[in-house]
C-alpha cells in the first residue's frame, strides 16, 4: 500500500504535482528533503552526510477496537503514513513556541518568515527553503528584530528557551518522551501543551501529544461525525481519547498521529 506524507511541520512547502520539499538540520549538516510519487528524496546542501533524517511509518490498520467504527475506518482509509522524526531538539522547541495562541495558519506563516529572516537558507529544485535560526542566532536578537519577523510576542520565551537549551540540550537530547515534557515545562512561559508538541515533534512519540489539542479535536470530529464528541470547551475530551487507545501507548500514537495526517490532507 502507498504510504501519505505528514505535513504537520509548517517547514513543508507544497510544490507543483503535489510535491511537498522541506529542509531539516540533523546533527551533521542541512538537507533538503522532498516527497512526490515517486518517493523520499535527501540530498546533503551543507555539512556532511554522517547523520541522515529518518521517516518512521505509522499504520491505522493497526489500531484497537476501542476506537469508534466510523474514526477507524476513515483512518485505515487514509492508509500508512510516514512522518520525518525532527532531528533538531530546538527547531521542535521553536515550532512549539511559535505555535503559542496563533491559529495554525498564522502559526506556519510565522514559522517560515522566522526562518527566511534569520535562519539559514539553501537553494534547491523546489526552490529557496530555510531552517531556523540556532539558539545562539535568537539570544543575539534585539526587540526590534524579534518584532521585525512577526515574533514581538514571543520574544520572552524564546530567549528563555534558548538560554536553557544552550545549558542543558545535550542532556535533554537523551531523555524518553516523558522525562523531556518534564524538563520543558521547567522553562519560563512553557506549559504542558507546548512542551507535549515540542517532545512529541523531536521523539516521534505521539502518545505524549497534547490530546485535547483543537486539531485533533477538529479532525476526529470531522471523520467520524455521528460520534458523540465533547463539546469543544469539554474537558472530557482527553481522557475520552486516551481510552479508545487503551493501555497500548503505541496505539496511542497511532491513533493521534494518524488523525493529524488525515486533517494535514484534508486542509
Amino acid at each position: 500500500m502507498t504510504s501519505v506524507l505528514t505535513t504537520d511541520h509548517p517547514a513543508w512547502h507544497e510544490a507543483e504535482g503535489g510535491t511537498y520539499a522541506r529542509a531539516v538540520r540533523t546533527a551533521s549538516g542541512v538537507w533538503a528533503v522532498s516527497w512526490d510519487q515517486d518517493g523520499l528524496h535527501m540530498t546533503c546542501m551543507d555539512g556532511t552526510e554522517d547523520v541522515k533524517p529518518v521517516f518512521v511509518t505509522t499504520d491505522p490498520a493497526c489500531l484497537p477496537g476501542g476506537v469508534p467504527a466510523a474514526l477507524k475506518t476513515g483512518l485505515a482509509d487514509l492508509g500508512p503514513s510516514q512522518r520525518l522524526a525532527n532531528p533538531w531538539l530546538w527547531d521542535a522547541i521553536t515550532t512549539a513556541i511559535l505555535r503559542q495562541v496563533v491559529r495554525a495558519g498564522q502559526a506556519r506563516k510565522l514559522y517560515r518568515t522566522w526562518c527566511q529572516t534569520y535562519g539559514a537558507t539553501i537553494d534547491t529544485l523546489h526552490g529557496q527553503l530555510a531552517v531556523a535560526p540556532t539558539a545562539n542566532q535568537v539570544l543575539a536578537l534585539d526587540e526590534d528584530q524579534f518584532a521585525a519577523a512577526g515574533a514581538k510576542f514571543h520574544r520572552t520565551v524564546l530567549r528563555a528557551a534558548a538560554t536553557h537549551h544552550e545549558r542543558h540540550f545535550l542532556h535533554w537530547q537523551r531523555m524518553e518522551a516523558g522525562d523531556l515534557v518534564a524538563a520543558l515545562t521547567g522553562i519560563p512561559r512553557i506549559g504542558p501543551w507546548t512542551a507535549s508538541a515540542a517532545a512529541a515533534d523531536f521523539t516521534g512519540d505521539f502518545s505524549i501529544y497534547p490530546h485535547d489539542d483543537l486539531a485533533v479535536r477538529t479532525w476526529a470530529a470531522q471523520i467520524a461525525p455521528d460520534h458523540a464528541w465533547p463539546d469543544k470547551k469539554d474537558k472530557a475530551f482527553g481522557p475520552l481519547w486516551t481510552g479508545m487507545a487503551g493501555p497500548d501507548r503505541t496505539a496511542l500514537h497511532t491513533l493521534t498521529l494518524s488523525t493529524l495526517t488525515w486533517g494535514s490532507h484534508a486542509r
